[in-house]
């Protein structure tokens, strides 16, 4: 068994795909604008339309990313704290994450922290949020 992909609901598509397309490297792999009986069924939703956008993971075998943009249903939550009860978090694993930190905050993107060493020194690590308010971990294994 393997993690298929992590769904993301987004407020802004085209933030969102310029965020994980333009600034990560995740490629599209498919788009779809999906209404019907069939995405009733499954979210548990009556009239639902949403547009999905696929990700791949620039590396092979690296997971898959889904946007998901509901233009019949709409949502102010946010997650805004790493301790709530839920999905607190997702890691991405980057080779260089010096320069990863370096192109995100050149476009506005803020971290909780400058890259660190973890006390047990195999791997580099921060945090940091998409435009959604999505909390990342990015990870360079030493």
């Amino acid at each position: 068994m393997k993690i298929r992909h992590v769904g993301i609901t987004v407020k802004d598509i085209d933030k969102s795909l310029f965020f994980y397309k333009d600034l990560l490297g995740f490629e599209v792999a498919k788009e779809m604008d999906e209404s019907g009986v069939f995405i009733d069924a499954i979210s548990g939703l009556k009239n639902v339309k949403v547009k999905t956008v696929k990700l791949n993971s620039p590396e092979e075998d690296g997971g898959m990313i889904e946007l998901l943009y509901y233009t019949s249903h709409k949502s102010d939550v946010s997650h805004e704290q790493i301790f709530k009860c839920g999905i607190s978090h997702f890691a991405l694993t980057v080779s260089d994450i010096k320069s990863v930190h370096e192109n995100l905050k050149n476009n506005g993107i803020e971290f909780n922290c400058e890259p660190k060493v973890s006390d047990d020194g195999g791997a580099m690590v921060t945090f940091c949020r998409d435009y959604e308010n999505n909390l990342i971990e990015i990870v360079e294994v030493l």
